[in-house]
């Protein structure tokens, strides 16, 4: 079963956010399995304004292509270069090397903790 870890809050489509400041936002490793093999990633430009709900980069797999969800409004500051060069990280590592970039929050989307999103979603938190 894929692991939800309970440092971590989530967005009802499968992202995640951490508590710093500026915000770390990735996706879910239920959303990377689900997605299966991972070989190209597309996110919001440093400095791009990102919308709470609203799409801001996409994820594509050997099996899909899916939008990538903002979990909250604010400015861009940091994108991660690992899963653009090396997209198949965001398979192996979604919570660690695999974030994709980071936000400075203006406005939080509906976020849910990491048992509300275990439970809807069927992982384990760790």
């Amino acid at each position: 079963m894929s692991k939800v870890l309970s440092t971590l809050r989530y967005s009802a489509e499968h992202e995640w956010i951490d508590a710093a400041s500026p915000a770390r936002i990735g996706i879910s490793q239920i959303a990377a399995d689900a997605l299966g093999d991972v070989v190209y990633v597309d996110m919001p430009e440093v400095g791009a304004e990102v919308t709470s709900g609203e799409p801001c980069g996409e994820v594509e797999s050997t099996k899909s292509v899916s939008e990538i969800f903002s979990p909250v409004t604010g400015t861009v500051v940091e994108v991660n270069q690992e899963p653009v060069d090396n997209p198949g990280i965001l398979n192996e590592d979604p919570y660690g090397a695999g974030w994709l970039f980071t936000v400075e929050v203006t406005e939080e989307g509906p976020l849910l903790s990491a048992e509300e999103y275990a439970s809807a979603n069927g992982g384990d938190v760790e």
